[in-house]
């Protein structure tokens, strides 16, 4: 008799397809976009490279959404991720651009390195699953979605930089988009049920064009077409100190992947092997490389739409693989592009509470599987890791007065919360082999689930 494919597997008719992976494109975007143009203000940078940022943000993220969801050779973990600029990157991309002698080629240059020493190291990095057991996982899933719960809240209340941010009406439509997500994933079944996220926004984002909220300027002047040509810029300039605080950014960034492949792991029943996490992590040393070369940044997988896939309930992973395909459309279409950059954050608000609540709720989830009751010691590690997690959350300063070269690593809420984790598991329970980890792994999700 022959074997049932894995729901991960399945292909799905092209015009849900599509859907599916629209959806998840409108619910990375604002959190894609936001990278080059936070880059972009801080170098004090014109519209027009600002506009060139982003279209080969969008281009090199969705070549590596694909390779990690298709799977190529060695690369890409083929779970249902999509991979966006790291949040992580960001200061010191702005510290390496605004040395007048490296500018943006300098911060390329430092990208493409640190991505071919993230390859390198990923397999010692997929080694480490034997010190993640469902009590460090649960921990780290956890303050992911906590972590980004303050994005979310950003958005619900207009976004960065608005100028009547906090606005009722601003709240009220957000409120509104996250109740219709609610309501249709509780109460309609089928395919309108998978795709309720984007229904949400497509309601509340009706609204707003018909309150006049939507704001099209540039749409009409924007190219129907418009190439990404690698080093744009012109050839990569190559520092060693840059490039030591991007393989910091690196490492941090390999750490809350690792989070991420196991988030998702539970959520699709299908946990990572050994191997899987070295394909996964190898993906992004490339998407980094790919990155450099193509005028943008390092990548790693986006939490909100690990929550998206929970939400919707659909596993596949080549719909991801078609937004994979969207986001490079949207690269090479300027038009395109600008049409969905119009959808006003606060809309994306609502979705994004969804979502990143389901990444927290998963956390919890996992952490049912721990043994508290004659491990007492497990109540600590869960204790400490969650408040070190949450100091970078809290309080952006509490580090500032420490060594910039590790101010990357401590303002990570989730690369504090892991360590922690790691340290205070193995000092408690010491250390199992990669087999018993992964085995435990397996029983927690059947637990769990």
């Amino acid at each position: 008799m022959e074997s049932k494919a894995h729901p991960v597997d399945e292909r799905l008719p092209l015009v849900k397809l599509i859907m599916l992976g629209l959806q998840h494109v409108l619910a990375m975007y604002a959190g894609a976009v936001t990278v080059p143009l936070v880059l972009a203000g801080a170098l004090g940078l014109p519209k027009e490279t600002t506009a060139l940022l982003i279209s080969a943000d969008l281009f090199a993220g969705g070549v590596v959404s694909i390779i990690q969801s298709l799977g190529f050779g060695i690369f890409g973990i083929r779970y249902p991720l999509m991979m966006g600029v790291t949040f992580v990157a960001i200061g010191p991309m702005i510290a390496i651009g605004l040395n007048p002698e490296l500018g943006l080629q300098g911060i390329f240059g430092s990208v493409m390195v640190a991505g071919v020493i993230g390859f390198l190291i990923a397999p010692l990095m997929s080694r480490l699953m034997r010190f993640f057991p469902p009590v460090v996982t649960g921990s780290v899933i956890l303050v992911i979605g906590v972590s980004l719960m303050g994005v979310g809240i950003t958005y619900a209340g207009g976004g960065y930089g608005a100028k009547e941010f906090g606005s009722p009406l601003y709240i009220g439509i957000a409120f509104l988009v996250l109740v219709s997500i609610v309501l249709i994933s509780r109460f309609v079944r089928g395919f309108i049920g998978n795709i309720s996220v984007l229904v949400g926004i497509s309601i509340g984002f009706t609204l707003t064009a018909a309150l006049g909220m939507v704001n099209f300027s540039g749409l009409s002047e924007a190219a129907w077409f418009a190439p990404v040509f690698p080093f744009h810029f012109g050839m990569p300039k190559f520092d060693i100190l840059a490039i030591t605080s991007m393989t910091l950014v690196m490492i941090v960034t390999l750490i809350e992947s690792m989070g991420g492949i196991f988030a998702m792991g539970e959520i699709i029943d299908k946990k990572p092997t050994q191997d899987d996490v070295k394909r996964g992590l190898r993906t992004d040393g490339l998407g980094a490389l790919i990155g450099g070369i193509f005028n943008t940044f390092p990548y790693t997988t986006f939490s909100q739409n690990i929550g998206l896939v929970d939400v919707s309930g659909v596993r596949s992973r080549f719909v991801c693989v078609a937004a994979g395909f969207m986001m490079i459309l949207l690269g090479l279409i300027p038009k395109l592009a600008i049409f969905v950059a119009s959808i006003p954050d606060f809309v994306l608000g609502g979705a994004t509470l969804v979502m990143f609540g389901m990444v927290a709720a998963n956390g919890v989830r996992i952490l049912q599987s721990v043994d508290f009751r004659t491990k007492r010691h497990n109540v600590m590690i869960v204790a400490v890791s969650l408040g070190m997690g949450m100091i970078p959350m809290v309080s952006d300063k509490f580090f500032a007065r420490f060594p910039s070269d590790i101010g990357t690593l401590l303002n990570s809420g989730v690369a504090l919360c892991a360590i922690s984790a790691i340290v205070l598991n193995y000092l408690s329970n010491g250390r199992i082999s990669a087999a018993e980890a992964e085995q435990v792994i397996r029983d927690s999700a059947t637990t769990s689930h």
